[in-house]
């Protein structure tokens, strides 16, 4: 709490302060000319192009406001950053399977090639992200949350950064499904600093400071992150209210949309234009059928499904918390996290490789299919169990059970390998997303299931044996991933995705489900986990750290450091508020600024005029008053609404002390160093 406390001596040692600045801001008239009106080439050309852009700013705010067009432009900036990212990463990808296949025949080669062209991409990218921009690793969207909630960390926005985190997560990708790690997360982060430098673009256009702007550019870059990468944008925005806002602004609503639209439909375009489609679809066809999707009984399996996608996802989420604490007690780990991030990357992602082998245990988890293609064999609508005894059988179940294993042994092997694969993978110091892997995870296990149930419901004379298995995959998807990220919002993902709205209700029931599960007993979510082990000063995570009421400062009060502080109104005359400056009184009428106050009296004393207060002075008086009873989480949830404005703690009608964002976040972090 912000001490309001001054020596006397201080108020005479900052008026010599003001003027000797008011002495030096004085213009000097021994300056050479030359100085002053310094030679720039093209004079006239430049005098003409700036008088063109004001035009041309001018024309363009008179039809709307020059912050839409920076929705605008961020949607569309995104989707390019999208789309160059995956062409790269796919002609990445294309390469390491050109080399692998034309080393056939030599199975140590092979070996080689499948496990060192991983290993050295993860190693450039842990290297290059730490030296070039340690704040470029990870998802990204744990800072971006204390962001959003007004915590200042410029060095996440900074165009170093984005920099780093765009070509380490490039790397990351084409390491393949042998890492098994997705861009949702650092994309968000991309979006996030695109914005804010268009944030300032506008502001500058506009000439409005950057307090007044406020953080709605960010909150926009949010959900175009994920409207980008997916051309999703109602699940963009839906992710953007449940993830990485603590208190949603409606104002940010229409915004959130235009931009998240305008993102989808470039990514969309682009897609079809490079060839990958024909016309705009969704990113993941499918070809579900919508006479009969699915019979009344099966709601009941749907349930099943989400249930137990909550109890994996709580078995998840406990492996992923005491990785996290393990990296950050373990010497040995701490001592490689810290000096050697790259070495560590190559090794971990090599054992990894080593698994994945194709010509080992890697025929039996389809190791040679991407990320995307895992997706779409598993989405696959017809039954892989009933296609086995035929001649004709799909391409998709063909590599699953390249082995010559059943399907349900390939599956239930992958599904125990890439779970504690990818809890693995998350300790990587690189640019890596997480989202897409459980939601992958989810799909197999749903795949797992509708398999299941449609063997064992072959033999009868049921009409269960049209029974769809993709459908159970995609909620699997939605309900695995809602319930390890604590969002409802995978549930809408997954109809965008596919646009398979047949299986909307399903689809939300499991997710609900799993949600509920996963959420009883308070648990952190996944980002919540990273939050706690970063020690970011964001109290929704910090809430679920501390499993007792004792754990949370119950009072505000305990944070206050008493002092007078005396505030005045716009009428009150020189004499009185010198008077009323040495007073002890801390009745609450309204505030001004001390170096505002200590100007006033200055020019009172100088230009001996009578003056006005609210002349000089910014007057603040509509203030909100807490009293020092209210506990941290509500202080923490009125300055989230209220923005710049600081808080007033008042007992009995008179002032003890204030509130303000950085005396909020000191407070937050010194709870997370304790927690």
């Amino acid at each position: 709490m912000r001490n309001f406390n001054k020596s006397p001596g201080t108020e005479a040692y900052e008026e010599d302060n003001i003027q000797e600045r008011e002495n030096n801001s004085e213009p000097s008239h021994n300056v050479t000319p030359l100085l002053l009106d310094s030679w720039k080439p093209c004079r006239g050309l430049r005098a003409n192009v700036k008088e063109l852009l004001v035009m041309l700013s001018r024309c363009l705010g008179s039809v709307c406001g020059m912050r839409w067009y920076g929705f605008a432009a961020l949607g569309m900036l995104t989707a390019i950053l999208s789309f160059l990212m995956d062409l790269s990463v796919a002609k990445l990808l294309r390469a390491h399977q050109w080399l692998y296949m034309r080393l056939e025949g030599h199975i140590l080669l092979q070996f080689f090639c499948w496990t060192l062209y991983p290993a050295c991409l993860c190693a450039f990218a842990s290297s290059f992200s730490h030296n070039i921009s340690p704040f470029s690793t990870g998802s990204g969207i744990p800072e971006v949350r204390a962001m959003l909630a007004g915590m200042e960390m410029p060095h996440y926005l900074s165009l170093t950064n984005m920099f780093a985190k765009f070509l380490g997560l490039i790397c990351t990708l084409a390491a393949g499904s042998t890492v098994f790690l997705g861009k949702v997360g650092p994309f968000v982060h991309l979006s996030t600093m695109v914005g804010a430098y268009l944030d300032k673009l506008c502001c500058l256009i506009q000439g409005k400071q950057k307090e007044e702007a406020g953080t709605e550019m960010l909150v926009v870059a949010a959900a175009v992150g994920v409207a980008s990468c997916f051309g999703a944008p109602v699940s963009g925005v839906l992710f953007s209210v449940e993830v990485m806002s603590s208190h949603f602004a409606l104002r940010h609503y229409f915004p959130c949309f235009f931009s998240a639209a305008c993102g989808a439909l470039t990514f969309h375009l682009f897609f079809v234009w490079s060839g990958d489609g024909e016309t705009l679809q969704a990113l993941y066809k499918t070809n579900f059928s919508t006479s009969l999707p699915f019979f009344p009984l099966e709601i009941l399996l749907f349930a099943l499904l989400g249930l137990l996608c909550g109890a994996l996802s709580c078995c998840y989420l406990i492996s992923h918390r005491w990785i996290l604490r393990f990296t950050k007690t373990n010497r040995f780990f701490c001592q490689m996290l810290t000096t050697e991030k790259g070495l560590y990357s190559g090794l971990i992602v090599f054992f990894l490789a080593s698994l994945t082998f194709p010509l080992s245990a890697g025929q039996y988890m389809a190791s040679k299919y991407t990320t995307k293609q895992l997706l779409t064999s598993l989405l696959e609508s017809r039954q892989w169990s009933s296609q086995s005894h035929n001649a004709s059988v799909l391409l998709a179940s063909l590599e699953w059970s390249s082995s010559g294993t059943p399907i349900f042994l390939s599956l239930a092997f992958f599904l125990l390998m890439k779970m504690w694969m990818l809890v693995l993978a998350c300790t990587l110091p690189l640019p890596a997303g997480y989202f897409m892997p459980v939601f992958v995870i989810g799909a197999a296990v749903g795949r797992l299931l509708g398999e299941g149930v449609a063997y064992m419901s072959s033999g009868g004379e049921t009409l269960w044996i049209s029974l769809n298995p993709g459908g159970y995959a995609l909620a699997g998807a939605a309900a695995f991933s809602g319930a390890v990220t604590h969002t409802l919002s995978p549930a809408l993902l997954a109809v965008e995705l596919t646009g398979q709205f047949s299986h909307a209700v399903p689809i939300l029931l499991s997710t609900v489900l799993a949600n509920a599960l996963a959420r009883s007993g308070n648990r952190p979510s996944f980002y919540d986990a990273i939050s706690i082990s970063k020690k970011l000063p964001y109290l929704p995570s910090l809430k679920k750290a501390c499993r007792h009421s004792r754990g949370m400062p119950q009072s505000y009060g305990q944070f206050l450091c008493l002092g007078p502080l005396t505030l005045s109104h716009r009428d009150y005359t020189n004499g009185f508020l010198s008077s009323l400056l040495l007073s002890d009184s801390k009745l609450f009428l309204g505030y001004v600024l001390r170096s505002e106050l200590l100007l006033f009296l200055h020019h009172c004393q100088t230009q001996s005029v009578g003056e006005r207060l609210d002349e000089v002075c910014s007057i603040h008086q509509n203030s909100i008053l807490v009293s020092a009873d209210t506990t941290v989480e509500e202080a923490y949830s009125v300055l989230s609404i209220a923005g710049a404005h600081p808080l007033f703690v008042a007992d009995g009608g008179k002032l003890v002390g204030q509130i303000t964002w950085s005396e909020m976040q000191q407070i937050l972090e010194g709870l997370a160093r304790e927690i």
